[in-house]
């Protein structure tokens, strides 16, 4: 599919989910008895040999920037199992915990972490989540990533349903003061067990979900970072590296991963990085576009930042589309006990090399 196809089709979603219309199939009926032996098969691959157990991660990271009467930074995951961190064994190498230690090295403040995803989680879900997070109106976060997606395509969700889930999600948050970073759909026609034509078809529903992601979250005022394409190449030429025992969920080396393309875009929604590089750089094919055009090239290319740019005009609203540098991460964390959150959870420090 073009990029100006799946700019149409992502406006049409978006458009559905923000008037209420009804669901957009990604994937016709025609083809249901096509791939249903596949779906079975897949289904009947993945996942095994993973444990549900989730990493506890949660807790304050940053000890060495600890200043007396300066709060940490409050920093909430929400999403599913792959906010979770489903796949690892240690906290120390979930998204929270390498996100909340890039944060506090690039913000020197300490960031205290709140991870509130549930694994197997569809969009329908961030309504309980956000009420969990917006709890306590004195604890509001400065800032949430959600990650979410995948298991709307897996169980059929109707996109428009899904979008318009994760565009109130976003809109709660940002009216009570937080800063929002989505990573949308992530590529699930990277999953070892799949095989085509289903492989074809959930590519095709992930990126066209991604960019309709993108146009609710930034109709919000959100930004996004694509997940889309990001570890796909990267799953396919080392499937035994960057995907966990379940064949599913990334493993260490794929979540920091993740988390150096999140990382940017967290520190730039919190004011965090240098002016110079909030610029668009045309050498980088940055620039201003039509969001859903925006959305539509950000879908194909993992890593890619979404952001408002302007009010609306002719060609409906624009956005920023950045392709942002990565900063490395530790690739084998040290965790260092700190204490227990307001929940009892252990917390770590994790620092950057």
């Amino acid at each position: 599919m073009t990029s100006m196809s799946r700019a149409r089709v992502a406006r049409r979603i978006a458009a559905g989910a923000a008037y209420g219309g009804g669901g957009i199939g990604l994937a016709g009926a025609a083809v249901a008895g096509l791939v249903l032996a596949e779906v079975r098969l897949a289904r009947r691959q993945v996942g095994n040999g993973s444990s549900p157990r989730v990493p506890h991660a949660e807790g304050t990271y940053g000890r060495a920037f600890l200043t007396p009467g300066v709060p940490p930074l409050r920093f909430t995951l929400l999403g599913d199992s792959t906010a979770a961190g489903q796949g690892v064994h240690r906290a120390g190498q979930t998204p929270g915990a390498l996100l909340a230690s890039g944060l506090a090295a690039v913000a020197e403040r300490p960031v205290e972490l709140r991870n509130v995803a549930q694994p197997g989680a569809q969009s329908d879900d961030l309504d309980r989540q956000v009420a969990l997070v917006l709890a306590d109106p004195d604890r509001v976060p400065d800032v949430c990533v959600i990650m979410i997606g995948a298991n709307d395509v897996t169980h059929r969700m109707p996109p428009t349903r899904s979008v318009r889930h994760l565009s109130a999600a976003v809109r709660r948050l940002r009216t009570a003061g937080a800063e929002v970073v989505v990573g949308t759909c992530p590529d699930l026609g990277t999953i070892e067990p799949v095989q085509q034509p289903l492989r074809w078809l959930a590519r095709r529903a992930s990126r066209q979900l991604a960019a309709a992601q993108t146009i609710g979250v930034v109709g919000q005022g959100g930004r996004t970072v694509s997940l889309g394409d990001l570890l796909g190449p990267e799953f396919a030429a080392n499937p035994r590296e960057l995907f966990g025992p379940d064949h599913y969920h990334p493993s260490a080396e794929g979540y920091a991963t993740a988390a150096m393309a999140v990382l940017p875009t967290v520190c730039a929604a919190l004011g965090l990085w240098p002016a110079e590089e909030e610029r668009p750089d045309a050498s980088r094919h940055e620039g201003f576009l039509p969001v859903a055009r925006a959305a539509a090239e950000a879908a194909a290319e993992g890593g890619t930042e979404v952001a408002a740019a302007m009010p609306a005009g002719p060609r409906g609203p624009w956005a920023l589309l950045k392709r942002r540098r990565r900063r490395p991460l530790a690739a084998e964390p040290v965790d260092e006990p700190v204490g227990k959150t307001p929940g009892g959870a252990s917390g770590t420090i994790t620092r950057m090399d």
